[in-house]
């Protein structure tokens, strides 16, 4: 009989030093990643404590590092335009809206 198979789960928050072994960068860049308001991290008993969620925005981050050579300022600006165009492109195939049936590039 065939189990389903089911990814593990995540923890609900992750400490610094773990999320930043798992997302492969040091907890100093992490730290910075806060500070910029590129992540965003609660704080417990003086520690940061990071999303499970976030290890995808760090992998965006690299990614538009490396393909870009943007700084992290910009990189910043980059991801709240990338996510008003996804909620805009959201929004024109919402059902009923005139433009529903445009490519999804547009």
């Amino acid at each position: 009989m065939n189990r389903p198979h089911y990814p593990p789960a995540l923890p609900p928050s992750l400490p610094l030093e773990s999320f930043a072994r798992r997302a492969g960068v040091h907890p100093e860049l992490v730290r910075r990643f806060v500070a910029l308001g590129l992540l965003r991290a609660t704080r417990r008993g003086g520690d940061l404590w990071l999303d499970p969620e976030e290890l995808a925005t760090v992998a965006r981050v690299q990614r538009l590092r490396a393909g870009l050579s943007l700084n992290y300022a910009s990189i910043g600006l980059v991801l709240d335009l990338l996510d008003r165009i996804e909620e805009l492109e959201a929004a024109l195939r919402a059902p009923g809206h005139p433009t529903r049936r445009l490519p999804r590039w547009i």
